[in-house]
């Protein structure tokens, strides 16, 4: 055991620390592998549409094949209990939908594509 005086913001302690010898230092545990990558979802040829925000999709308005003009709703995202619609940003139509209602989606994941 060895004594030590501390001094940590204008309080004095005294600490005991004991001494260990090399065998006995435990091996720290491994740590848990990184996550895998999400795998991208599949998109269609066309303008990508992305989350603005993380959330959760409450709704999803349109399918794959579907023709939208600019400005319809394409889904609803509820982000800090706030319901956010994601509309479309031209004419055209939807080439893929990545997302189904429910999805959990963080910031720039994607959504749907419209050509």
């Amino acid at each position: 055991m060895r004594n030590y005086r501390v001094n940590v913001n204008g309080n004095v302690y005294e600490v005991a620390v004991e001494e260990i010898s090399a065998s006995e230092v435990k091996a720290a545990p491994a740590a848990a592998p990184a996550p895998a990558p999400k795998a991208p979802a599949a998109a269609g040829a066309g303008e990508k549409i992305t989350a603005p925000m993380p959330g959760t999709i409450l709704s999803v308005n349109v399918s794959a094949g579907q023709t939208v003009k600019s400005g319809d709703v394409l889904m609803v995202l509820e982000a800090m209990k706030m319901e956010n619609e994601i509309m479309a940003p031209k004419a055209g139509k939807v080439t893929s939908v990545a997302v189904q209602k429910g999805s959990s989606v963080a910031t720039g994941d994607l959504l749907c594509t419209v050509e």
